[in-house]
């Protein structure tokens, strides 16, 4: 059996798929997630010599495909927020990147190294790869299109945190890179961390970000009504623009990831109203959905082929404490003092939704530096993923509806009292 024309058939079942998983899955109340993972898991069972079933024996395939869907999730994702950008709004979201991210990264540090024995290196990496919530995989906990009215405290706290900290968790990989270094005769670490990992990549990422998206509401916004060159307006500026900002930013050795964040949050916060925020945004979301399929069969392929052969069982324990316990306690502390519902703290808290930015981070960390448990990460971060996929998309549409639904009964009780 030819590979090649194998994985074409893949590709196009999967975008064929996608067009009308998504909405059955809807209906039957589930994420569209779980059932491209059971037909991936079904596809490798049946047919043999399939292309690339293990992301762990295939590192740069994985680094590149998870990175290209990752950044296309971070534009799209950018381009849907409807809240204006400003600290005082976003606090929600950046308490959730800064208290709520540190407390997962420092509890998986300190319970992988006492529960499994890790060193410190693996034990760093293991937090960083798991504590960022995935811009990809959470689609049904977060906002719609742009101006489409789904943009409740809930869906933005959820969709903005997804944005910000698959940038923030960086920093944190790259510390476990340099300990690894460190550990097999490397330099000290922490002053190159400091100066280097953690401000100026940071800087320069959010710097290019702000200047390529005020470019590109220049050139797409401001200059074609000026000129009546409305044509121009393409979908296709998005994945042109993500492309090329997230390569200058690299070459500047910032984070790609934060600047195609800001640069969307840039371009989203021109003319809010603009019908053309819409268009650039649907053709994101089509590139992300086909991308996103291929993944999720490509992944339940990796669980029929033996990534979880690593896991044991208090490996195991601790990622079911992590996604029941771990993050929802962490997200309740970093939500202390905010103006949210006690019942919404808890859903943002409980939805910190794992996926493919995980598998990015992880991959990149291995093609750096060798890791002595790199073969239990794998298993035990394939497993979380594998845990949340289930767990979040068994319960997302039941407890957003639940949530949402009781808000809107309350203001319709309001207005009709108004009245």
């Amino acid at each position: 059996m030819d590979a090649y024309f194998v994985s074409i058939t893949i590709i196009g079942i999967a975008a064929l798929a996608m067009t009308w998983i998504p909405t059955l899955a809807q209906k039957a109340g589930i994420s569209y997630s779980i059932v491209f993972l059971a037909f991936g898991m079904l596809m490798y069972t049946l047919v043999d010599k399939l292309p690339w079933p293990n992301p762990f024996q295939m590192q740069t395939e994985t680094v590149h495909l998870t990175e290209l869907v990752v950044i296309i999730a971070l534009m799209g994702t950018g381009l849907k927020i409807d809240h204006p950008f400003s600290f005082r709004k976003w606090q929600v979201p950046f308490r959730l990147v800064t208290i709520t991210m540190l407390l997962s990264i420092v509890s998986l540090i300190g319970l992988s190294a006492w529960l499994l024995g890790f060193d410190w290196a693996s034990a760093v990496l293991l937090g960083a790869v798991l504590a960022p919530t995935d811009p990809v995989l959470a689609a049904d906990v977060q906002v719609g299109g742009p101006n489409e009215g789904k943009n409740d405290d809930i869906r933005f706290a959820l969709t903005a945190e997804a944005g910000l900290n698959d940038g923030m968790a960086f920093p944190f990989t790259w510390m476990a890179v340099l300990i690894a270094l460190t550990a097999s005769g490397g330099e000290a670490w922490l002053g190159e961390w400091l100066g280097k990992y953690l401000l100026y990549k940071i800087v320069v990422g959010v710097g290019i970000g702000f200047l390529a998206g005020r470019g590109i509401t220049y050139l797409f916004f401001h200059l074609p009504e000026k000129y009546e060159m409305h044509h121009v307006r393409d979908g296709l500026v998005a994945l042109s623009s993500t492309l090329f900002i997230y390569g200058v930013t690299e070459l500047a050795q910032g984070y790609g990831f934060i600047a195609v964040f800001a640069a969307a949050v840039t371009v989203r916060n021109y003319e809010m109203g603009h019908q053309y925020h819409q268009k650039l945004h649907a053709f994101t979301d089509q590139i992300e959905r086909i991308l996103l399929a291929i993944l999720l069969m490509l992944f339940g392929g990796s669980l029929v082929e033996g990534i979880l052969d690593h896991l044991t069982l208090p490996m195991a324990l601790l990622g079911v404490g992590f996604v029941l316990l771990i993050r929802p306690l962490s997200g309740r502390l970093g939500l202390l003092g905010t103006t949210m519902r006690t019942k919404d703290k808890w859903a943002v808290s409980f939805f910190g939704i794992k996926g493919i930015g995980s598998f990015f981070y992880l991959s990149f960390a291995l093609s750096k530096a060798d890791f002595t448990y790199q073969e239990e990460i794998w298993s035990l971060t394939a497993f979380v993923v594998l845990l949340s996929i289930l767990l979040h998309g068994l319960t997302a549409s039941f407890v957003m509806k639940k949530l949402l639904g009781g808000k809107e009964q309350q203001k319709q009780r309001h207005s009709q009292e108004l009245a």
